[in-house]
C-alpha cells in the first residue's frame, strides 16, 4: 500500500474541493465532498501509476505558519 499526502482546497466561486498530490504530475481532482475528493484522488492516483513508478518533481515537507505585522 501506497501513501501520498494531498492537499485540498474549497474554491470559493464553485464550493467544490479541488486537491493535488505535491510533485506528481497529473494527481489532481475535484469533488463536491471531502469524501468525494479522496475517492477522486485515488482513482487518479491509481491510473497514474499503471504507467509506472511517478517520478516526482518535488517531495512534499509540510506546512508553516507565516506572520506578517
Amino acid at each position: 500500500m501506497r501513501v501520498f499526502t494531498a492537499i485540498v482546497e474549497r474554491c470559493p466561486d464553485t464550493g467544490l474541493y479541488v486537491g493535488y498530490i505535491p510533485g506528481f504530475p497529473g494527481a489532481h481532482s475535484q469533488g463536491e465532498t471531502l469524501d468525494e475528493i479522496q475517492e477522486n484522488l485515488r482513482e487518479v492516483i491509481a491510473m497514474l501509476l499503471e504507467d509506472g513508478e511517478p517520478r516526482l518533481e518535488a517531495e512534499f515537507i509540510g506546512t508553516q505558519t507565516v506572520k506578517v505585522a
